[in-house]
């Protein structure tokens, strides 16, 4: 049979079954859908008996799936920085890690994601906002009472993360509250053990330390889940009334440890001066002690030999002494002997025969360098004896 001769038969049906029309599967759709939802049907009344099947067919359908669907809503992914805590009609049931979970839907089973890798900070004292009066302080905080009756004004900066997840959602109400609480009475009671100096001076390091023991053993007491990594003391002064007066006091201060550091400097000059003058006093004491003991020695021994040749020969040796003395007292005096058994005696340049006696004594000791030149007569030569003495 030819492909014209039967124009109403389509080559690719079989038993002469022809595919539904668009319209008639999307009219279909409808009639199910109204009847799931107990709407009409655009169909007849000799189909209602067939529309009743569908429609429960339908509800079968449309209840498997919201099944499906609230079943895959309890699949979750947790980050390796989180932790996942998992309640069983508002009990505690787990505690699960990274990766993809499943848990039993709303509203049997709730999640709650924590993260415990985050590192959060509170500020105690102050706030990092340009509305709060005197620079961000908060005076209800920061002013606290030192051990010697002084206000200090202290702000601290609190560095915290979560350990616990369970003890941070479940043990206590409101657990960053709870820190600063906690923060706040132990840097008033560590301040209060102390000195105003030594909290804003030299202190602070071993403050903050203190505050950080003190404030984690508070925290573990409570079970919070938290734990504290660093406490920073941002600032510490006295408080803005009697700041004038006490950056006079740090002057006057500092002002003593100059001069003090200044007279240091002084006597660590000095005194290695002073200890060299006196070693150069001994030195010299030495030398000195040394000389006249052996000058003294040396009298000594010159005594003995005089004694000794004088026992041999007393009057030669008298008479040499006498002579020695006697030149040893007139070396200093201004006198000119003269040998008077000359016959004549020409003038004497008296003042050139002492210039040339003294300056023969500074040239050659003991002995004369002067001879006249002009005392002579026709009797012979009358020769001038002339020594100065020394």
């Amino acid at each position: 049979m030819a492909w014209n001769d039967n124009k109403n038969q389509n080559p690719w049906s079989n038993n002469n079954q022809s595919p539904p029309e668009l319209d008639e599967v999307i009219k279909d759709f409808k009639n199910k859908f109204n009847a799931a939802f107990g709407g009409g049907s655009s169909s007849n009344s000799s189909g209602t008996t067939n529309a009743g099947k569908s429609v429960r067919g339908s509800a079968k359908y449309l209840i498997v799936l919201a099944i499906l669907i609230w079943l895959l809503s309890g699949i979750y992914i947790i980050d390796p920085a989180e932790r996942g805590v998992v309640l069983r009609f508002g009990a505690f049931q787990e505690i699960t890690s990274q990766g993809p979970h499943w848990h039993l839907p709303y509203p049997i089973e709730q999640l709650y994601k924590v993260n415990v890798e985050r590192v959060r900070a509170t500020e105690i004292g102050f706030r990092n906002s340009q509305n709060s009066n005197y620079g961000g302080r908060i005076s209800s905080e920061s002013l606290m009472l030192t051990k010697d009756e002084n206000m200090v004004d202290v702000s601290l900066a609190v560095q915290y993360k979560i350990v616990d997840a369970k003890a941070y959602l479940f043990n206590v109400l409101m657990p960053e509250l709870t820190l600063s609480h906690v923060v706040q009475s132990v840097i008033r009671q560590v301040v209060g053990d102390n000195t105003m100096d030594f909290v804003l001076t030299t202190g602070r390091e071993q403050v903050a330390q203190e505050v950080k023991s003190h404030s984690q053993a508070l925290l573990n007491e409570y079970q919070t889940g938290l734990i504290i990594t660093a406490v920073t003391m941002q600032d510490a002064q006295p408080p803005i009334q009697v700041k004038d007066a006490f950056d006079d006091v740090v002057k006057a201060r500092e002002d003593q440890q100059r001069y003090i550091n200044e007279a240091n400097a002084y006597a660590n000059d000095i005194l290695p001066k002073s200890r060299g003058a006196s070693q150069r006093i001994m030195a010299e004491a030495q030398a000195y002690r040394s000389q006249v003991i052996s000058k003294s020695e040396g009298e000594s021994d010159r005594f003995s030999q005089i004694l000794s040749e004088y026992l041999k020969a007393p009057e030669v040796t008298r008479e040499r002494l006498y002579r020695e003395t006697l030149e040893e007292v007139l070396s200093t005096t201004n006198k000119v002997v003269i040998d008077g058994s000359a016959n004549s005696l020409m003038y004497l340049p008296i003042d050139q025969l002492i210039n040339s006696s003294r300056s023969a004594t500074s040239s050659a000791p003991g002995q004369s360098n002067y001879q006249p030149t002009g005392s002579q007569s026709s009797g012979g030569t009358s020769i001038l004896r002339s020594r100065e003495i020394r």
